[in-house]
């Protein structure tokens, strides 16, 4: 079984930001590193996009040549992807000749099997700028959502795909004037004519729901024929004479992309028939990760393409990714609302990014990106959790066995649970990633590294090493082998730090089903101790996240117990809280809806910070906060576990 794998081709148009990493890149990076890590062939394809209007837009408002705006931000995209060590076998541009030659190729073979056909159309035309403008040339308001700046082709808030005749006042992106519809021609592939063939074959797919449901509403509306050229000289050519000064559309040639990366990469490692291999072999699986926003395009009109064309696989999955907001709207390069990813690896370790990205990624739904979550789940779940498990192991290795890794003796039933847990992790993680959770296989590896800590802290090794020396022996020895085990797993998911842990244990990485065989036995000696992580810290480099006693004996928490509950219009998370907190009554908004039901709450006691400033929120005053626990996904409202007085103070 071989696996082919591709990343949707980014623009060659700006940077990238974390919504890209999260959507299509990372993901992409971690199912490849662990395939790899399994022993099965993988190969990581990508590329950027560098034909089609973005880039000219681009070129236009920085007042530069296209091919000095695709030079510019090919090398700039690299090197960003190489800032947060995603890997790929072969990273191509959609400018190289051989993609030209190939793009060329399937117009004219698909035009050739009756696929595509020229016809007659209207188009809107700038009159002041003298020429026809292409879809992402034309702004206006969405027919569906009514958000202002929708692009010809497509909303950006509803992700609507538009033509761009349907746009309310419509107006010229580059001069800003009304545009009149004139008559053009241009060619259409035939969309309408794989419907029963594409129905058919989606119906043999076990897709992520979000990738089935957008498949089927396209497919249930009809499929249409859709223009795949375009009127600009920026592109590949349409091969015909008759159509000069015409491009083919970026979305039809940018697929192709990955082939023309594979042949690149087939002729790089001189194996020139290996494309061929992959791409005309029904036993590769071919896996494209993209963003929900191309899922159309990669499922229905690539897929369409390759219909048409005859001799190629067809994609195994799609495993389309959901997007990563930040301040609650959608990442947008054009409008400059982003996190950029080199302004993160810049000023952070970058398994800083891949780890928290990774744990919230948006897989089943979109999720938010913060500042202040990110500091406290990398500080929490990665460098107070696997960082610190890794640090007191082996500095109380140095100072206390001379650095030499003490050998096992009999093991107790403690021991070898860990060494049960270490399999059983392994599995769950292994599951999770060949069904594309990445979020819950990261998990696993916190998890197993929060086992470590409470193994360790419950063993007490620095009571042991003067009461039970073989025993203490056995706790060193088997938190070597627990966090030799966790540097193998990890490395998919931060390859710095994991890299760093098998330089200090002078261990080789191991192919995954090696890691419970290839133990650590001990007489090893650690080499020099390297900080694994460092904390956050504020501008006088102080560690962020630390406040001192007096700062916390300032906090006023109190039981409280929830007499009433009630919803509060318009806002689908809130709650409008009633408390009893002795003798008083508060209100208390809390976001805690989508995880409880009133029933639940009523007569519940809960801990309430007593003494914040009154707030509101959505018209009500919040007069104090309730506490909860999270990880991510549920939220868990802490409580006493023994009845108590309402107003009692918590210590």
């Amino acid at each position: 079984m071989k696996y082919l794998i591709t990343s949707a081709l980014p623009y060659a148009n700006g940077p990238l930001h974390i919504g890209h990493l999260a959507g299509a890149y990372l993901p992409a990076d971690i199912f490849t590193r662990f395939l790899k890590k399994k022993g099965i062939y993988a190969i990581h394809i990508c590329g950027t996009d560098e034909n089609g209007v973005p880039i000219t837009i681009t070129a236009e408002k920085e007042g530069i040549t296209p091919k000095d705006v695709v030079d510019k931000y090919h090398k700039l995209i690299k090197e960003q992807f190489d800032s947060v060590h995603i890997q790929f076998d072969n990273f191509s541009r959609t400018t190289t000749e051989i993609h030209r030659k190939l793009s060329q190729d399937f117009f004219l073979k698909i035009l050739k099997n009756g696929y595509i056909e020229k016809r007659e159309t209207e188009q809107f035309y700038c009159e002041r700028c003298k020429r026809f403008l292409p879809d992402r040339y034309i702004e206006g308001i969405c027919p569906f959502c009514k958000e202002d700046g929708a692009r010809g082709d497509q909303c950006e808030k509803c992700g609507r795909w538009l033509e761009p005749t349907l746009l309310i006042q419509p107006r010229c992106k580059i001069c800003g004037s009304t545009p009149v519809i004139k008559k053009t021609f241009h060619w259409y592939l035939r969309l309408d004519l794989f419907q029963k063939k594409l129905e058919e074959w989606v119906k043999t797919k076990k897709w992520k729901e979000n990738v089935i449901t957008a498949v089927y509403k396209w497919l249930n509306e009809g499929l249409k024929p859709r223009a795949i050229t375009r009127d600009i000289d920026w592109g590949v050519p349409v091969p015909l004479d008759e159509a000069k000064g015409k491009v083919l559309y970026v979305w039809f040639d940018a697929p192709i992309g990955y082939i023309s990366s594979t042949i690149e990469y087939s002729n790089k490692i001189g194996n020139e028939n290996l494309w061929k291999e992959l791409w005309k072999d029904e036993e590769t699986k071919l896996i494209h990760f993209i963003g929900k926003d191309n899922i159309v395009f990669h499922t229905l009109i690539w897929p369409a393409m390759l219909m048409g064309y005859g001799e190629y696989i067809l994609p195994y999955d799609v495993p389309a990714n959901e997007f990563l907001n930040f301040k609650d709207e959608k990442m947008s390069t054009s409008r400059n609302l982003a996190v950029w990813i080199n302004d993160i690896t810049e000023k952070y370790n970058p398994d800083f990014l891949r780890f928290y990205v990774t744990l919230i990624m948006p897989e089943t739904k979109d999720s938010n990106f913060t500042f202040e979550d990110f500091k406290i789940r990398v500080e929490s779940d990665l460098i107070n959790n696997f960082g610190n498990l890794v640090n007191r192991t082996l500095s109380f290795i140095k100072k206390n066995y001379n650095g030499r890794i003490p050998e096992r003796h009999i093991l107790d039933d403690k021991d070898n649970e860990i060494l049960r847990k270490i399999e059983e992790t392994m599995k769950s993680v292994e599951k999770n990633i060949m069904s594309y959770r990445f979020r819950d296989a990261l998990k696993e590896f916190i998890e197993l590294s929060s086992t470590g800590n409470r193994y360790f802290d419950s063993s007490a090794p620095w009571k042991l090493i003067k009461e039970d020396r073989k025993k203490c022996d056995n706790v060193l020895n088997i938190s070597c082998v627990l966090i030799d085990a966790l540097s193998d797993i990890g490395e998919i998911f931060i390859p710095l730090g994991t890299g760093k842990v098998k330089e200090m244990l002078g261990r080789k990485k191991r192919e995954w089903d090696r890691i419970t065989e290839d133990l650590i036995k001990g007489g090893e000696v650690i080499g020099e101790l390297k900080t694994l992580y460092e904390k956050f810290k504020d501008e006088k480099g102080v560690e962020m996240n630390k406040i001192s006693i007096e700062d916390f004996k300032k906090l006023e928490l109190k039981i409280g117990k929830i007499i009433n509950v009630e919803d509060i219009e318009g806002a689908n998370k809130l709650y409008k809280i009633e408390v009893e907190i002795g003798d008083e009554r508060r209100t208390l908004v809390a976001g805690i809806k989508e995880h409880y039901k009133k029933e639940e709450l009523i007569g519940k006691l809960i801990v309430v910070v007593a003494n914040l400033e009154p707030a509101k929120i959505r018209g009500v005053e919040s007069q104090g906060m309730l506490l909860a626990a999270s990880d991510g996904e549920k939220i868990s409202i802490i409580s006493p576990d023994k009845d108590i007085k309402t107003g009692s103070i918590v210590k």
